[in-house]
């Protein structure tokens, strides 16, 4: 498809209205790619935020199969869009074609999984307690309740995942399945990426009858647009995926309207990997290959990324050490998403290597692609009496690299662990004896994380039913809820309870009727049967 530059609002590109434009770049080069794009105005705000309130009792009203038929045809579109979709995303992004063919596969899987699951219908989670009005010495009323969507959200592309984070993501589609219309802020980063994924999209809704107001896609390189949406009173609740700087100015924003307005943002995490002694005296420098793999993973480019490595000093420490360097050195270097990412990334190495009690145990060479330097892999070691002085070195590190804690005994282990900051994920490398014996160490991590991993690494987020992408803060603003897997759906949500009511004024899921065949709490037992 041929790139025109603009927004799309209500289904149809917007006229620019702004005299102020950016571009997308090849990542590996640094030089501008066409078309330029505007920044969104107020005004395109409020047109884009006023039309997803007005499509939102369409949207909801929907019929469950209606809304499961637009994410399949989202997922058709997505696929549809072939080849060009990721020749552009490669130049925007610089992530390798393969790894873009993989992205694109897990976008269109995802629409497809929540089509599923709306489909099935029980994700609504009816609860019945039915009325007793022959109750002494009160009588007991009809109660029912079930999930129901928000309202407008606001999605904010992701820089790193730019098909399964971004304009068509598990936030977008979650949201659409659960009936809430959505307003996206194209990662500006990528642009091209996300006009063509806005477009299909629009074309979905138009296939199946949805209102085109259900979603607006703008563009914007600076902060005002972001916080000009969530401080819109259309906005009903926000999901971001980014930096810690950028989701605490979102979720302050929120905080401070008249009426605040949930933000679920993903942000900062250093993802600690706990190698304990029966694993590294066993297969030391199997953990060490699949430690590189993880820690260089999309070159770093992960918020799962393992930043941080603790052992016990032991024999078994000196050979993941060794091996963990010998791979470091050969990593070959990589190009990041975009040139302020590698500027970061370059200073945050700087600084590490530039500590007292710091050394380098592994180190790619530097190297270039086109006129762009880029990434190499690095691994530290250190004490905890440093990491302990030094609090930069707990901070997340974007990028190919990890700091491996070199622990003289399990307290100086317990002690990190009991400092750490909220984390997406914690892994643990060891035997079944080493978790009975470290136990305590288990113990603490789970009131620290939202994922534990046993005996694997934490990149590679598997999308299903299960998954808890999500942890304390500072790694999210609300550690009940994940934005993988299709618990994300209850982020766009909130239950309703009908006291009273007649059969006949109760939505379809309540009625004594299960109609959809779907499972519900009937007096505190889960059947299909009618009420």
């Amino acid at each position: 498809m041929e790139l025109q530059g603009k927004h799309l609002i209500g289904g149809r590109p917007a006229a620019e209205a702004s005299a102020s434009t950016f571009q997308g770049a090849v990542a590996a080069t640094g030089q501008p790619l066409d078309p330029p794009y505007h920044e969104a105005t107020a005004t395109e705000v409020d047109r884009a935020l006023r039309g997803a309130e007005a499509s939102f009792d369409a949207l909801r009203g929907s019929a469950p199969d209606v809304r499961a038929d637009l994410l399949d045809r989202i997922a058709d579109q997505i696929v549809a869009l072939g080849d060009a979709l990721l020749e552009r995303a490669h130049l925007e992004t610089g992530l390798p074609m393969a790894r873009l063919t993989a992205e694109r596969g897990r976008a269109v899987s995802q629409a497809r999984l929540f089509a599923q699951l709306i489909r099935e219908g029980s994700w609504v989670e009816a609860r019945i307690d039915r009325g007793q009005p022959d109750r002494q010495p009160l009588p007991k009323p009809d109660v029912r309740r079930m999930l129901v969507p928000l309202g407008p959200i606001v999605v904010f592309g992701a820089s790193n995942f730019p098909l399964a984070i971004g304009v068509v993501g598990t936030d977008t589609v979650c949201a659409l399945a659960s009936g809430c219309p959505v307003v996206v802020k194209g990662h500006p980063a990528h642009p091209g990426t996300a006009e063509m994924l806005g477009s299909a999209v629009g074309r979905a809704l138009e296939a199946v009858g949805l209102p085109p107001q259900s979603f607006s896609l703008l563009h914007g390189a600076g902060h005002e647009l972001g916080l000009a949406l969530v401080r819109h009173p259309a906005a009903r609740a926000v999901a971001f995926t980014g930096s810690l700087r950028g989701g605490r100015a979102l979720f302050d924003a929120a905080a401070a309207r008249p009426d605040p307005i949930p933000v679920y943002a993903e942000m900062g995490s250093t993802n600690p990997v706990f190698l304990l002694p029966g694993a590294l005296e066993q297969r030391a420098e199997q953990i060490a290959e699949g430690f590189i793999g993880s820690v260089t993973m999309g070159v770093g480019q992960f918020c799962t990324n393992p930043g941080m490595a603790l052992g016990l000093e032991a024999p078994g420490l000196g050979r993941f050490l060794e091996a963990a360097g010998r791979l470091a050195d050969a990593t070959a270097p990589a190009t990041m998403l975009y040139a302020g990412i590698q500027r970061t990334f370059d200073a945050g190495l700087q600084r590490v290597e530039g500590t007292q009690g710091v050394r380098t145990v592994g180190r790619s060479a530097a190297g270039t692609a086109g006129s762009a330097p880029q990434a190499t892999a690095a691994v530290f070691a250190t004490d905890p009496q440093t990491i302990e002085a030094q609090p930069h070195l707990k901070e997340e590190l974007f990028g190919p690299s990890s700091i491996v804690v070199q622990c003289r005994e399990i307290e100086e282990m317990m002690r990190y662990a009991e400092s750490l900051e909220g984390q997406l994920t914690a892994t643990l490398h060891g035997t079944e004896e080493d978790l009975r014996t470290y136990e305590r160490l288990v113990r603490v991590l789970e009131r620290k994380v939202g994922r534990l991993v046993f005996n694997g690494f934490p990149t590679g987020i598997e999308v299903c039913a299960a998954m808890h992408h999500g942890g304390p803060y500072p790694a999210t603003t609300d550690p009940h809820f994940t934005s993988i897997g299709t618990a994300s759906i209850h982020r766009f949500v909130r239950p309703v309870c009908y006291q009273g009511f007649p059969d006949a004024a109760l939505p379809e899921e309540l009625r004594n009727r299960n109609a959809r065949g779907i499972w519900r709490l009937v007096d505190d037992q889960f059947t299909k049967d009618d009420a």
